[in-house]
């Protein structure tokens, strides 16, 4: 009999990987993973703004094959709901597991934020944002406005959307279309800090876009963007990103949202034996290094409490960002009281999602491997940001 620990994986997702590979690299001859998800397919998405654009596109590899290389097994199905006194997980094709430890990593589901507006959902399939760019480069569309809602926990894709879209017009010709975006931060970009965002407004400033802050946007209707109070600005289109729920999940303690409490170390509150990592934390940044993040905090706990030799590590987010303009890349990174934007690596390997195990994971997974060290003016970043709140936060 098996005397190690089961660990099952809810999600195999960017926080489901760093957390088998984790328990692969620190803890193999005490755990066994299981990761179980319904895809056939890993979808590596942050790439999906560069698709409609032609200058990139996403990266796709059979799960299966990534979870094998990951020291885990694959287990088809979606997870239902959970027996938390029997450490039963049920999936909804009908079968149940038991397990020791169980990860929840399933993700958040995607949902409309602005109604009339254009969701970019970060799929490959976007054809309605396809549609607005044929028409802007053909002269069809006078102002075409992003918006950044009140709810969206990540903005820098719209943030590149619209640099991108101002690159693409230029290309061809298209410099009539006012381009304008709308935030309710009191910066582009400010979650990076003052001077990040000041590149960022000079960037937006270069490629002709203006920009409307502490905005909280509404719903667009006949031509109008409506925001909170009574103000509207013309737009003959709007694009926007989608606000996330998390799955809802029977058994587990959730928020009204869908979100778990979690401690620094990804334990679930009110439940013994549940960690969770990524989308489904309530956290008011979600993005997939935060999730490699904790998932580390989770399988260093889980690590420890099955034995291994290994101090378990609690969560300390830290934020890094690649920002795609269209004339270049930006690499952003945020600490205290201090913020910067380089064009070169600031770290390596200089991936849009950065993960201790997995960025070089993936990265021989796909064939990107480089022999190449990092440049003189790229230097490793681990910045912890002290002040972000679990519980709370706004953009204003």
């Amino acid at each position: 009999m098996d005397s190690r620990m089961d660990v099952v994986v809810a999600g195999a997702g960017v926080a489901g990987l760093e957390t088998a590979l984790t328990l692969q690299a620190i803890a193999p001859e005490h755990v066994t993973v299981e990761l179980i998800a319904p895809e056939q397919e890993f979808t590596y998405r942050p790439l999906a703004v560069a698709e409609p654009f032609g200058i990139g596109s996403m990266l796709r590899a059979p799960l299966e094959r990534l979870v094998q290389a990951a020291g885990a097994d694959l287990r088809r199905g979606m997870l239902l709901g959970i027996d938390p006194a029997g450490r039963r997980i049920v999936l909804d094709n009908g079968e149940e597991r038991l397990y020791d430890t169980l990860v929840l990593a399933p993700g958040a589901q995607v949902r409309e934020s602005i109604p009339g507006a254009v969701t970019f959902r970060g799929t490959d399939q976007e054809p309605e944002f396809a549609t607005l760019l044929e028409r802007a480069s053909s002269g069809q569309l006078e102002r075409l406005i992003f918006a950044v809602p009140a709810e969206v926990s990540w903005p820098l894709p719209l943030y590149e959307l619209v640099l991108l879209t101002a690159a693409y017009l230029a290309d061809h010709g298209s410099r009539d279309v006012d381009l304008l975006l709308v935030t309710p931060e009191a910066r582009p970009l400010l979650l990076f800090g003052p001077s990040a965002s000041a590149a960022v407004e000079k960037l937006l400033a270069d490629a002709c876009v203006g920009i409307e802050t502490t905005s909280v946007p509404h719903s667009w209707e006949h031509g109008k963007l409506q925001l909170a109070g009574t103000e509207t600005i013309g737009a003959d289109a709007v694009v926007t990103l989608p606000k996330l729920e998390g799955p809802a999940l029977a058994g587990i303690p959730q928020d009204f949202d869908g979100f778990v409490k979690t401690d620094e170390f990804g334990r679930v509150r009110g439940l013994e034996g549940v960690y969770a990592a990524g989308d489904i934390v309530r956290l008011p940044i979600k993005q997939g290094g935060i999730a490699t993040q904790q998932a580390d905090a989770a399988a260093t706990a889980i690590a420890a409490a099955a034995g291994a030799d290994v101090q378990p590590e609690p969560f300390q987010p830290v934020l890094r960002g690649l920002l795609l303009t269209g004339f270049g890349q930006g690499f952003l990174r945020a600490e205290q009281g201090r913020s910067l934007v380089d064009p070169h690596p600031l770290w390596w390997p200089p991936a849009k999602i950065v993960g201790r195990y997995l960025s070089p994971f993936l990265a021989k997974q796909f064939g990107l491997e480089t022999g190449d060290k990092p440049p003189a003016e790229g230097i490793p970043v681990e910045i912890a940001l002290d002040t972000l709140d679990h519980t709370t936060w706004s953009p204003i």
